[in-house]
């Protein structure tokens, strides 16, 4: 792209709405996931009893199975959610800025 295009991009009022959605939904989605996975880790390092303990009287599956799949959901999920937003709301916002930008 040319210099030109790329300051009308970024004099869009567009695009300096897209940027701060885009970056703090992502920024927030890391975090969550982050805490997520650090939390499981931290249960793994400080308190491996209660992922040791059985779900029920007789079963041999612990708490710390479902838990980690948990932890392997929430990942899909969040991508999900990611992917969703960004094609529903990101892209739009992204094709009228570069539509605006090569008038």
């Amino acid at each position: 792209m040319s210099d030109e295009i790329l300051a009308r991009i970024r004099a869009n009022p567009k695009y300096q709405e897209l940027k701060p959605r885009r970056s703090g939904f992502g920024t927030l989605l890391s975090i969550l996931m982050l805490v997520v996975y650090y939390g499981f880790i931290a249960l793994i390092a400080f308190n491996k009893e209660f992922l040791g303990t059985p779900l029920a009287a007789g079963v041999t599956t612990t708490i710390g199975i479902p838990m980690g799949m948990g932890v392997i959901l929430f990942t899909v999920a969040i991508t999900g959610i990611y992917v969703n937003r960004a094609n529903k709301e990101f892209d739009s916002l992204t094709a009228e800025v570069l539509k605006e930008a090569r008038k």
